[in-house]
């Protein structure tokens, strides 16, 4: 198990053997899984795919934080977080991570109680958010995009940055043979008291990851 509280991510691989028109074929929302723990490099991978830096601009504007993208975002203001809820996933501490896209890595943040219950309690209850080796969590700061576009940021422009997020995450689990499912259905409060969430920072998306059997 890792002590430390930066953990480097094994580098994104960028070739397989599924085509992009098979995961497309293929993908579906998956939510009962095999019982295994997920390997740290197939995380990581799903991390890169998520959100993960594709083109390095260090002397850009700092909104990029780092360069551009697996996922287009408006005005490239990039206002996605991504956590990681950990239960079952090979060489970590089971608890609550953040993902870091500049440098690919994962930021621990907490270890104690049961956070794959209460994160599964928070969305009323689903059993595969229990039941996954692993859950992300998607939170948005809108600050990011709204200054730019306003309430239109906010009302839609942050939602498309979560769809095309996510549906990287569903082509890249298909091709590891892992299931996913994305979760909307959630008490806002409660997930933002599990995750203990910034103020400027509200939850969106919830998507359990899991082999697939």
């Amino acid at each position: 198990m890792h002590s430390i509280k930066t953990i480097d991510l094994p580098a994104p691989q960028y070739n397989s053997t599924t085509s992009v028109e098979e995961a497309l074929k293929n993908r579906r929302s998956i939510r009962s899984f095999h019982d295994a723990p997920l390997k740290l490099e197939h995380l990581a991978q799903i991390l890169w795919a998520a959100y993960g830096i594709t083109q390095k601009v260090d002397s850009g504007p700092n909104y990029l934080r780092g360069g551009l993208r697996t996922a287009p975002s408006a005005g490239a203001l990039y206002p996605l977080e991504i956590y990681v809820v950990c239960g079952d996933v090979e060489k970590l501490t089971a608890g609550i991570y953040k993902y870091n896209s500049e440098n690919h890595t994962l930021k621990y943040i907490a270890a104690k109680d049961d956070k794959m219950s209460q994160l599964s309690k928070a969305a009323l209850g689903q059993s595969h958010v229990k039941n996954a080796a692993a859950n992300l969590v998607y939170s948005a700061i809108f600050e990011r995009t709204t200054r730019k576009y306003g309430q239109r940021g906010k009302n839609r422009y942050v939602c498309m940055d979560l769809g095309h997020s996510a549906e990287n995450v569903y082509l890249q689990a298909y091709s590891l043979g892992i299931g996913t499912c994305a979760v909307g259905a959630f008490n806002d409060k409660s997930v933002r008291e599990v995750m203990n969430l910034p103020e400027k920072e509200t939850p969106l998306y919830i998507m359990p990851l899991g082999y697939i059997k």
